[in-house]
């Protein structure tokens, strides 16, 4: 055979390939939380499930809150993750040390591994107490300590790193990996495929997590490919693929761990696409209804939501009682608002951490730049408002 196709066979009839059988979605759960096959009910704890189930009810609250601090003009910008709380599952499958790439929508990542509502709201402020020192925009998160690499604004970037990171992570042998999320949208970046592709031929322990809720902004999947989904681009790359119900937080669970049992031990990536719809507007700066109805987006939170199922799941196993989510959402508000009255209070960050992580020692040119800056604002504090600025 043909050293760039080892495994086709010869054929004596002249076809075009213009299609294969379509991928299946797994699915553990319906949209009443009743399992379908009882070998794959998740073996979790009832702490753990109601864990995993209090985090999707916490993040709601805090999309809530911070949606409408954006509208009141508190904060700059937001992004919700209504309808895609599922997500959580792939957090509650991996290892705490698994390096974690997020593309915008992985809240419920950070809050399963245990980033506070105090972090979320100081970097939404961008004040004294961000991580990232003012640098980002709202939601852009990064938490060295948690394993979650900063979040950039740039599309897709982070495909290639989660392969370079998982390779290294091999090389250094510790039987751990990556996991890299991204939007069906970032897929058509040409960052997607050098990154699949270098996975795939440097053998790189690297999840990649596709969440295709069925729109990249404002454009519809039916107008951004002709294929099968994303699963099937996988498959082409030679990446063992799944595609999973991306409401069925079990399901997404049960493909994470495998996934990654998948990656540690054979040193190779792996390709997840989580089927589930935006119910939100993409950002607060994008309105929906300019290309989708209201009714399409109400009978789908109507018809699955990932919440509800759990939910149902919780309540099938007696593991949470009727009317509990009032309680738990009642003081998951409160925490929330508690958390981002105190961020809206401090300062923001020094004037001099726009000088620093960059060199190891600040060349010359910054130094001047810096006395500069320090003597201006020395000259006019009122008009650089000085007093809302950290002291040095």
């Amino acid at each position: 055979m043909f050293p760039g196709a080892l495994n086709s066979d010869y054929s004596h009839t002249l076809e075009f390939v213009s299609n294969v059988q379509s991928i299946p979605t797994y699915q553990v759960m319906d949209t009443d939380g009743k399992v379908l096959d009882p070998a794959h009910d998740p073996c979790v704890t009832k702490d753990e499930a109601r864990t995993i189930y209090k985090n999707m009810l916490v993040l709601n609250a805090m999309d809530q809150v911070l949606y409408e601090a954006q509208r009141q003009g508190r904060i700059s910008f937001y992004m919700t993750s209504f309808g895609e709380e599922a997500l959580i599952g792939s957090a509650a499958a991996l290892h705490p040390k698994d390096m974690v790439f997020g593309q915008y929508r992985e809240a419920g990542v950070l809050l399963q591994r245990g980033f506070t509502l105090a972090q979320f709201m100081n970097q939404c402020y961008s004040n004294e107490l961000d991580l990232g020192k003012g640098r980002q925009m709202p939601i852009h998160y990064g938490t060295k300590e948690l394993c979650f690499q900063t979040i950039s604004s740039p599309l897709a970037t982070q495909i290639p790193q989660a392969a370079g990171a998982a390779y290294a992570m091999r090389r250094e042998g510790n039987k751990q990996c990556t996991i890299c999320y991204f939007g069906e949208g970032a897929a058509s970046e040409g960052d997607f495929h050098a990154g699949l592709n270098m996975a795939a031929t440097l053998g790189c322990p690297v999840i990649y997590y596709c969440r295709n809720n069925g729109y990249a902004i404002s454009t519809p999947s039916i107008e951004q490919y002709r294929g099968d989904g994303i699963a099937s681009r996988g498959i082409g790359y030679g990446i063992d693929t799944i595609r999973v119900d991306g409401n069925d937080i079990w399901a997404i669970y049960a493909a994470t761990k495998a996934a990654r049992e998948i990656a540690v031990e054979q040193n190779k990536p792996v390709l997840i696409e989580a089927m589930t719809y935006r119910v939100s507007h993409h950002s607060t700066s994008d309105d929906s209804s300019a290309y989708r109805s209201k009714k399409e987006v109400e009978d789908w939170n109507k018809r699955d939501n990932p919440i509800s199922r759990m939910r149902a799941w919780l309540e099938n196993k007696g593991w949470w009682a009727r009317g509990e989510d009032a309680e738990v959402s009642k003081t998951a508000k409160a925490e929330v608002l508690a958390a981002f009255a105190a961020a809206e209070k401090l300062k923001k960050p020094a004037i001099r951490h726009l000088f620093e992580d960059v060199y190891d020692e600040i060349p010359q040119s910054l130094m001047k730049e810096k006395a500069e800056i320090e003597e201006l604002v020395k000259k006019y504090p009122d008009y650089y408002q000085v007093n809302e600025f950290a002291r040095q």
